[in-house]
């Protein structure tokens, strides 16, 4: 059994590695997060800069020392959010109801799952409200800066300066391209997903892009 655990706890290890690198990737293509995450090594081909930044907020949580604490705050948190994503798949359902869904499965079983969802959720905030209001608090400091950066409008110029330097310098030190080339497009604070394979840059040093590919 000790065994079987410890099997079962590297693979939930390798699937987070994979998945949590992978929404930093996707937040960047979508303009939400700052370029140099949406970029490839040029022979690899795998996001480094948003596997490195896994790494350092995994470190960072680490340093707690108080590793049943970091525990409930990750749980809480994350299966917050599972519930959220379901309920909207739910009412993309309602509101859309005729998008293209390869996979479509009846809407018992997403109800039976947010009772499930709803009633555990209110029995760990009775539990341990500290931990949960905590976690609430945390997970909404990303909310002023969404606002502010994306549907406030355009970046100010010093920030923008910023963060094309440090996408160039990141870009040089971690030998990165966006995918497919291009790139430099101005981050749009609109909600509509970009429809190219390039995610927008920071500018005014727009940054550097590996040339596609000609017959």
């Amino acid at each position: 059994m000790p065994l079987a655990v410890a099997l079962s706890t590297f693979g939930g290890v390798n699937g987070s590695l994979f998945t949590c690198s992978r929404l930093f990737y996707a937040g960047a293509r979508e303009g939400q997060l700052p370029a140099l995450l949406a970029m490839i090594h040029v022979r690899r081909h795998t996001p480094v800069p948003a596997l490195l930044l896994t790494c350092v907020s995994t470190l960072l949580m680490l340093a707690t020392g108080d590793v049943y604490t970091l525990i409930n705050y990750v749980g809480f948190v994350n299966y917050l959010w599972y519930g959220v994503t379901v309920a909207g798949l739910l009412l993309l359902r309602r509101r859309e109801p005729r998008l293209p869904r390869p996979i479509k499965v009846p809407l018992l079983i997403p109800a039976l799952y947010l009772l499930f969802w709803g009633a555990l959720l209110l029995f760990s905030v009775w539990t341990e409200p500290l931990v949960c209001g905590i976690g609430l608090a945390v997970t909404a400091t990303g909310a002023p800066v969404y606002l502010l950066c994306l549907r406030g409008g355009p970046r100010p110029p010093a920030l923008r300066r910023a963060l094309g330097r440090l996408t160039l310098f990141g870009q040089r030190l971690l030998l990165v391209v966006h995918p497919g080339g291009g790139g430099g497009a101005p981050a749009s604070p609109s909600p509509t997903p970009l429809k190219g394979p390039s995610p927008p840059g920071e500018d005014p040093q727009a940054p550097l892009t590996r040339p596609s590919p000609t017959s």
